[in-house]
């Protein structure tokens, strides 16, 4: 390996939710275990599956009642996000020995720039063994690791012998490590993407790769022009120092659809409740705020805003999402809400913009609750119209969101699975820019 060639870990967990309930539940090792709901018969999707699951054809973003069908004594649980986010610092803090340069992007799954540890731990296939055995040993978790000189093709690599697998591509092997992958497995690729690409004869990456740029960028713009150069390996995107995520979100599936306005409303004051609380634990503000809609016919729209000043407080967070809510609500059954905040800014940016709620005495208040919460747990504080409410434990990051905001460029919007496995691209409908409601 030259020194010049950069070397890029991918790491990612093995059926993380269902791996960490096995761990923690011996009675559920080698079962079929599904975790996302409560039962077979619970709406909304699988968050992940073990792999004594998967034999039975059951996936991530798979409806429940399909699961349920598919493997009739597979084991339902319902997401535990506290302990997995807890697991999750473990693994990260363990990634951040052997390199300061680590990347996050999901709950799951991270990337490591481990370049300059070479001298110290050996080169990227030796790091990549020894980061295995420490968490196998002190987290009792089985990962999959890819090695390359890119993000992309680390990614691609991990992917590839899971479990446990550990996928080395050496430099100047990339072009020819990816053409005979599938076309689907590159990022920003998805099904209408696929398809398009298959008039020209293009089924693998290496079929990609054998395209005329001139023709990519007619086609297709810049975006072809994008999958040209992935398609041969090429990726220039440096390993972020950072633990943030781009957005932070939370989608609750209603278990009967639902048109009551004070439901509607009382769900998305927690979603709201719940993204400003995690927004302050990560000490950033945001910008920008998006609610998703889902009716009864699985008709799916976003609408956006942008914030007069970036916030981390749930009054704007929610007044905000109430606005763009409203009239997409009034008189249709709703099968799902979601509320994500983005535009993230560091702490030092955003506290030249604070807001006139931020002011001293407000604050100590909501950092006092926030203290409550960190004790004793989610619930031991919360506000009067959310007594009763059973929203489910949020993530940091949604685990079927894209791997990385590159995947989103396709020509028409995301091909990537939305939470309850419908296809984003054909449902979702981006308005950026939204009139004030009258």
């Amino acid at each position: 390996m030259t020194q010049t060639a950069r070397t890029i870990l991918h790491v990612d967990l093995d059926a993380f939710f269902a791996a960490v309930e096995q761990r923690d539940r011996p009675e559920l090792r080698g079962k079929p275990v599904i975790v996302g709901g409560g039962g077979p018969n619970d709406r909304g999707v699988v968050s992940t599956a073990s792999y004594e699951a998967r034999v039975f054809g059951v996936h991530s973003a798979m409806p429940l009642r399909q699961a349920g069908r598919l493997c009739p004594h597979g084991i339902f649980l319902p997401v535990d996000g506290v302990k997995y986010q807890a697991v999750s610092r473990e693994v990260m803090a363990v990634l951040r020995r052997f390199t300061p340069l680590v990347e996050p992007i999901s709950i799951d799954e991270a990337f490591l720039d481990v370049t300059a540890s070479r001298g110290l731990f050996g080169d990227g296939a030796a790091i990549g063994r020894q980061i295995k055995e420490a968490i196998k040993r002190e987290v009792e978790l089985t990962i999959s690791v890819g090695v390359a000189t890119t993000k992309l093709v680390a990614k691609i690599a991990s992917d590839l012998q899971k479990p446990d697998g550990l996928v080395v591509v050496e430099p100047g092997t990339e072009a020819e490590f990816l053409a005979p992958l599938s076309i689907t497995r590159l990022w920003g690729v998805g099904a209408k993407s696929a398809a398009a690409l298959r008039e020209y004869g293009v089924r693998t990456i290496g079929d990609l790769a054998a395209l005329p740029d001139d023709l990519l960028v007619r086609r297709f713009g810049k975006y072809g022009a994008a999958i040209g150069d992935r398609a041969r390996g090429r990726d220039a995107d440096p390993v972020g120092d950072r633990d943030a995520a781009k957005s932070i979100g939370h989608e609750h599936t209603f278990d009967i659809d639902t048109s009551d306005p004070e439901v509607i409303e009382r769900t998305l004051l927690g979603m709201s409740e719940g993204v400003a609380g995690r927004l302050r634990d990560s000490g950033v503000r945001a910008s920008t705020i998006t609610v998703k809609i889902r009716d009864t016919t699985f008709r799916t729209i976003t609408r956006q805003r942008t914030l007069p000043a970036p916030t981390d407080l749930t009054d704007p967070i929610f007044r905000t999402a109430l606005e763009l809510a409203r009239p997409e609500v009034r008189g249709v059954r709703i099968r799902l809400l979601g509320v994500t905040a983005s535009g993230l800014g560091e702490p030092d940016q955003a506290v030249l913009f604070a807001a006139e709620a931020d002011e001293p005495r407000r604050r100590r208040v909501i950092e006092a609750a926030d203290e409550v919460r960190h004790r004793f747990g989610e619930r031991a504080i919360t506000r009067a119209r959310l007594v009763g409410s059973r929203l489910p434990a949020p993530f940091e990051r949604d685990p079927m969101t894209p791997v990385d905001p590159r995947s989103m460029a396709t020509t028409n919007g995301s091909d990537e699975a939305a939470p309850d496995g419908t296809a984003g691209e054909e449902l979702d409908e981006i308005d950026p820019e939204i009139e004030p409601i009258d």
